[in-house]
């Protein structure tokens, strides 16, 4: 560019009677046509607005309704739109994840109540499901299992929760922890109350034979 314009400055000359015939001839030499060239030469530049105008649509357009919406597909189509659907087993069995992992899924395939049969994971260690069993199937992809897309809730109908969860117990049907401990607290009581007395019909038993005439009722 740089170049180009020394060397438009030194071809240009001002217009005289001598050079007349060159300037109406030769349009290099007129400085109007130095302008527009050099206009062109620049880069062209637009502004954010002027953008946004340029791919806002024109009100031809709108009237020929060229406005269409974008067909979102789902995740989970076999649910139809509804958050869980409830579903039979008429499977269950193992698979393997693809590579780089290496483990052993369980999985299940259910037979939905729309009549649709989908692979649907298990999630959380150890479960109880068997064939007819029925559970309660929510949408959720398993990353490394090609074509489970579904997931079933830990916790609800046929399928039991983790017991041994501490974490996120809520997603894996566990009760809450305030509850597992007074359930605890209960059962070591049962005990105590049922070691003391036994200890006690025990001792009354001792003493009855050792000694009947002092014989201390202890209930």
């Amino acid at each position: 560019m740089q170049a180009f314009r020394s060397l438009l400055n030194t071809t240009w000359k001002p217009l005289t009677s001598s050079n007349s015939f060159l300037a109406t001839r030769n349009f290099m030499t007129q400085p109007a046509q130095q302008s527009r060239i050099l206009s062109q030469l620049k880069p062209t530049t637009f502004s954010p607005i002027q953008q946004q105008k340029a791919s806002m649509a024109t009100l031809n357009q709108v009237i020929k309704k060229c406005r269409k919406t974008k067909i979102k597909l789902s995740k989970s189509p076999a649910l139809e739109g509804c958050y869980q659907r409830k579903g039979v087993c008429n499977k269950v069995y193992t698979t393997k994840p693809k590579k780089p992992n290496s483990a052993v899924r369980k999985v299940a395939r259910v037979k939905l109540t729309n009549g649709k049969v989908v692979t649907a994971y298990i999630p959380g260690e150890g479960h109880n499901l068997q064939e007819h069993s029925v559970v309660l199937v929510r949408g959720g992809r398993v990353p490394d299992l090609p074509g489970v897309r579904y997931h079933l809730v830990r916790g609800a109908l046929d399928l039991q929760g983790v017991a041994t969860r501490t974490t996120s117990r809520s997603k894996y049907g566990n009760l809450i922890m305030e509850f597992n401990l007074i359930k605890v607290y209960l059962m070591i009581a049962l005990k105590l109350a049922l070691c003391y007395h036994i200890t006690n019909v025990a001792i009354q038993a001792i003493i009855q034979r050792l000694k009947p005439e002092y014989a201390v009722n202890l209930a």
